[in-house]
C-alpha cells in the first residue's frame, strides 16, 4: 500500500503536468480562483478527471469518492457536497480549461518531437467532428433536431508513426455543419497536409487554401459536380482506379477557379472513395493510404465514448458540459504524458486499467506493473484427437485392459 509521501503516488505522477508553474499562472492571471473558498480550480480537475476514469455517473458519486481516505488525502480535501462541485464545474471559464487543454497538447509534441517528425507528406493532421446526443427538455441549448439536443465535438488530430494525438478541439451544439469550423480547425502551415471527410467540402474554402498554399485531402461528395479535364496514368497493380483532374462546382454559381487531382481508390472491404486534394506531389497510392489512416480519428472518438465519461454529463448548461468534455481531452493527454514517462509502447487501454488498480501505489509500482510479463502463456485451445482416443481404446479392448470402462465416473476426453 501506499505510504504517507504522496508525491511518489502515481496519482501524484498523473497529475504532476498540471501541477506547475505554468498552471498556478494561468490560474493567477485569470483569477479563476479567485473566489474559491473550498474547492479551487486544480482540486476541481482532479475530481472530474478521477471521474473520467472510474466512469461515475453523477455528481454524488464524486461527492461519495472522499469515504475513502486515501483519495481525500491525495485530494487534500476532506469533503465536498455535490452542490459545491456542480456549481465550481458551471462557473469554471472554459477558456482557462481549453489553455490548458492547448498547453498540454503542445508539451506533448514537444516530448515526441512531433514537430520534428518528417515524411513524404510533411505533418499530417486528421480533422472531423462526432456528435453526442442529450434530452431535449434538459439541454434546451443545444440545438440539434426537434425532439432532441445534442452537442458537435469538432476536432483535429495530429497522426505520427499510426498513433494520434489531440491536438485542437472545440465544443458547438450540434445543429452546427463540420465545415463551419473549418478556418479554426485547418493548420495553415506550409508542411501539414490537413486530412477531412465530406462534411468539410467548401469549394469557396478550397479555392482559398489553393491560393494560400494550404495543403488538404478530403473524401468528395457524391453528388458533387465534376468537370474532368484530364485522365492520369495509374498503376494497373495498385488500388487507385483513376487519378484524374478536374473542376469541381457548377458554372457560374459555385465552380472552383482551381483545378484539383481527383482519386479514385477503394477502402478495406474493397468500395470506391473517391478523393480531392491539391497536393500534386504525392503519389496517388501514398496520398490514397494517408486517406485512410483517417479512420484513426473515429476510432478515438469510439475510445473516447467507451473509456471516459463524455456520454453523461455532471451539469446541464454550456460551461458546464463544454469543461467536462475538455477535462476528458486533458485526460487522455494526462494518460499519453505517464504512458512516456513510465516508457510504455503496449496498449493504451492497459495503461487506463493499470492506473486504476495502482492509483495509490507507488508510481515504481505502477512502472513495473506495465512491463512485468505474464506468467502463464496461452497457447490457445487445444484440438481434441478423438480419432487417436478411439484407437487407443480400441487397443485396450482387444488386450483385455479395459474394465475401468465400467465404471460410470470415467471421461475419456478429461486428459
Amino acid at each position: 500500500m501506499q505510504g504517507k509521501d504522496t508525491t511518489l503516488s502515481t496519482f501524484h505522477q498523473l497529475f504532476a503536468p498540471v501541477s506547475n508553474d505554468y498552471f498556478w499562472q494561468l490560474t493567477a492571471g485569470m483569477g479563476v480562483d479567485k473566489y474559491a473558498k473550498k474547492l479551487n480550480s486544480l482540486q476541481l480537475i482532479k475530481l472530474i478527471a478521477f471521474a473520467q476514469l472510474e466512469q461515475l455517473n453523477g455528481l454524488r458519486d464524486i461527492s461519495n469518492s472522499f469515504n475513502d481516505p486515501q483519495f481525500s488525502r491525495v485530494i487534500n480535501l476532506e469533503s465536498i457536497s455535490f452542490s459545491q462541485i456542480a456549481r465550481r464545474l458551471r462557473d469554471l471559464s472554459p477558456q482557462f480549461i481549453r489553455l490548458l487543454f492547448s498547453h498540454l497538447t503542445t508539451r506533448i509534441g514537444r516530448e515526441i518531437g512531433f514537430e520534428n517528425l518528417r515524411n513524404t507528406a510533411g505533418r499530417i493532421y486528421l480533422i472531423d467532428s462526432t456528435i453526442i446526443s442529450l434530452c431535449f427538455t434538459q439541454y434546451l441549448w443545444a440545438e440539434f433536431r426537434r425532439t432532441k439536443s445534442g452537442i458537435k465535438l469538432h476536432l483535429r488530430l495530429k497522426f505520427c508513426e499510426e498513433e494520434v494525438l489531440p491536438d485542437k478541439a472545440i465544443v458547438t451544439p450540434a445543429r452546427k455543419a463540420d465545415k463551419t469550423q473549418m478556418d479554426t480547425l485547418v493548420v495553415e502551415e506550409e508542411e501539414a497536409l490537413n486530412v477531412f471527410d465530406r462534411g468539410y467540402v467548401d469549394y469557396k474554402k478550397f479555392d482559398r487554401y489553393c491560393e494560400e498554399g494550404v495543403r488538404f485531402a478530403s473524401r468528395l461528395k457524391g453528388n458533387a459536380l465534376v468537370e474532368i479535364i484530364a485522365e492520369l496514368p495509374v498503376n494497373p497493380d495498385s488500388k487507385v482506379k483513376k487519378e484524374q483532374l478536374v473542376y469541381l462546382g457548377k458554372d457560374g454559381v459555385t465552380k472552383m477557379k482551381h483545378p484539383l487531382r481527383l482519386i479514385t481508390t477503394e477502402d478495406t472491404q474493397g468500395q470506391p472513395v473517391i478523393i480531392v486534394t491539391n497536393d500534386f506531389e504525392l503519389p496517388a497510392e501514398e496520398l490514397s493510404e494517408i486517406y485512410r489512416k483517417r479512420w484513426q480519428i473515429e476510432l478515438f472518438f469510439k475510445w473516447m465514448k467507451q473509456h471516459l465519461q463524455v456520454k453523461h454529463f455532471y451539469g446541464k448548461s454550456e460551461q458546464a458540459v463544454e469543461n467536462q468534455l475538455f477535462i476528458a481531452l486533458i485526460t487522455y493527454c494526462l494518460m499519453v504524458m505517464l504512458q512516456l514517462k513510465a516508457g510504455y509502447q503496449g496498449p493504451f487501454l492497459t495503461i487506463k486499467r493499470l492506473i486504476r488498480t495502482c492509483l495509490y501505489e507507488p508510481f515504481t509500482f505502477f512502472v513495473q506493473s506495465l512491463h512485468r510479463k505474464p506468467k502463464r502463456r496461452s497457447y490457445g485451445r487445444h484440438k481434441i484427437d478423438y480419432e487417436g482416443i478411439y484407437q487407443d481404446l480400441v487397443k485396450q479392448v482387444l488386450a483385455g485392459e479395459a474394465d475401468y470402462l465400467n465404471d460410470v465416473t470415467y471421461d475419456p476426453l478429461v486428459l
